[in-house]
């Protein structure tokens, strides 16, 4: 079974197996308490990962959160990650604290990759051409052909990267949250309101807040208190701080945001439902 080569220039840590996808990818990246969407297209996806060409550097290291549309998740799927490689706008990025839902979905997708390769989606790699095998012998392209694939090589990926930078001037700052399922649901009356405890036992994916600088330096802490309508199908679709100062309050709203629940049930059906959250913050 065929796998995406390796990005070129970037050392190979991973042991799970990646299959080929060149899809729309954001990757938000917090800097100084600020979220930057930063847009891109996959190289290659697994359960351990994902590759991907970027509009902008990233620093090995950094946790960031990648959105990403999969036919089989029935939505836009975010996960979060550390940058374990970047090298010119190539990033390999780990996911990390993935929930039971989001790997089933790239279950589901990994199983079908196979065949899609077949049917020829995205283009095979360079260096799967470099050698080409008739019966037992092993023909090695002539110098000046290998040169010009290089060139080809350079040329096309000049051309994806302007390409990207085009995208990314075009569409400009864009919250990743405004996925169209959650679109649809965004002005949705909650049907019951539940209380903290049990959607706390529903919860099935959570983010914890960064410390703001600005907060760490006045020796801010304390507990905020939140309004959070959860939608059908469990993401979280608004966010109200009802307590504390701004700056705790909005590092508290950006976290809230990527939580995730099991459906709360009513009457058998899913419903969209409204709670209440509290977040502890301590410098």
């Amino acid at each position: 079974m065929a796998t995406e080569a390796q990005i070129p220039g970037l050392p190979s840590r991973r042991r799970d197996r990646r299959y080929r996808m060149q899809t729309p990818v954001d990757v938000t990246v917090l800097r100084s308490g600020i979220p930057d969407t930063v847009p891109g297209r996959s190289l290659n996806l697994g359960e351990g990962g994902v590759a991907a060409v970027l509009a902008e550097e990233l620093s090995e290291g950094e946790t960031v959160a990648v959105q990403m549309n999969l036919p089989t998740a029935g939505g836009p799927l975010r996960l979060r990650a550390t940058v374990r490689h970047h090298d010119r706008l190539r990033s390999g990025m780990e996911f990390v604290g993935l929930s039971r839902i989001q790997k089933e979905a790239i279950r589901d997708w990994s199983a079908t990759a196979p065949a899609e390769e077949r049917a020829g989606r995205g283009a095979i790699p360079v260096a799967r051409q470099a050698a080409v095998k008739i019966g037992k012998a092993r023909v090695q392209p002539p110098r000046k052909a290998r040169r010009a694939w290089k060139a080809i090589a350079l040329v096309v990926a000049a051309i994806a990267a302007l390409g990207i930078l085009w995208w990314r001037w075009n569409l400009g700052w864009r919250d990743l949250e405004a996925g169209l399922p959650q679109a649809a649901e965004a002005s949705a009356k909650p049907e019951v309101r539940v209380p903290a405890e049990a959607m706390q036992k529903l919860l099935i994916h959570r983010v914890d807040p960064d410390y703001p600088e600005s907060a760490r330096a006045a020796k801010l802490s304390g507990v905020i208190a939140l309004d959070v309508v959860v939608g059908r199908n469990g993401s979280v679709l608004r966010v109200h701080p009802l307590n504390g100062p701004a700056v705790l309050a909005q590092a508290a709203v950006e976290a809230l945001r990527w939580w995730r629940f099991e459906p709360y049930l009513v009457n058998g059906k899913d419903a969209v439902v409204e709670t209440t959250i509290a977040v502890e913050f301590n410098p």
